[in-house]
């Protein structure tokens, strides 16, 4: 059974004067799933639809981290639809962990504009998420919130509608 819930906001940059639509998912391997979904739905009636399949990617990538690298309980999406551009973040509670620069991953070719895979954080694979990532959005980045007691950061990226 999935449970839907509000949850606080992540503060990514705001958009253009946009709706903000939240989901709180449970720690399953269908969250990525569901989080497709979500933000097809939100972007297709918000007349996005250009901006759906990367989203789609980047969401995809993003919830895929926070369920392989972290035990929150709850992994919360929030999508702020703009006029022109649509920003997503996804909050767990692993500040700690966060993609950085490393000589093996730009060696291995890994690399999208800067962005690469952190040392030790796994195999071959590990890293090429946040680097598509990278290479989809307008922007993307992370927030700590380190006045939070229970420790939760979120990755957040931004798309642009075309034209």
């Amino acid at each position: 059974m999935t449970t839907v819930t509000t949850t606080a906001p992540p503060t990514p940059p705001p958009p253009q004067h946009g709706e903000t639509y939240r989901l709180a998912l449970p720690h399953t391997p269908t969250a990525p799933r569901i989080a497709r979904s979500f933000v097809s739905s939100l972007l297709t009636v918000s007349d996005h639809d250009a901006l759906v399949d990367d989203a789609r990617i980047c969401v995809s990538e993003v919830v895929t981290n926070a369920h392989r690298h972290t035990r929150t309980p709850l992994i919360r999406v929030a999508v702020i639809v703009g006029i022109s551009q649509v920003t997503v973040a996804v909050t767990d509670d692993r500040p700690w962990l966060l993609p950085v620069p490393t000589a093996t991953a730009r060696a291995r070719g890994s690399a999208v504009d800067g962005v690469e895979v952190g040392p030790g954080q796994g195999g071959f694979e590990d890293g090429r998420g946040i680097a598509l990532v990278a290479s989809l959005a307008h922007a993307w980045g992370t927030t700590i919130y380190a006045s939070d007691p229970t420790g939760r950061k979120a990755i957040w990226f931004t798309r642009e509608s075309p034209g």
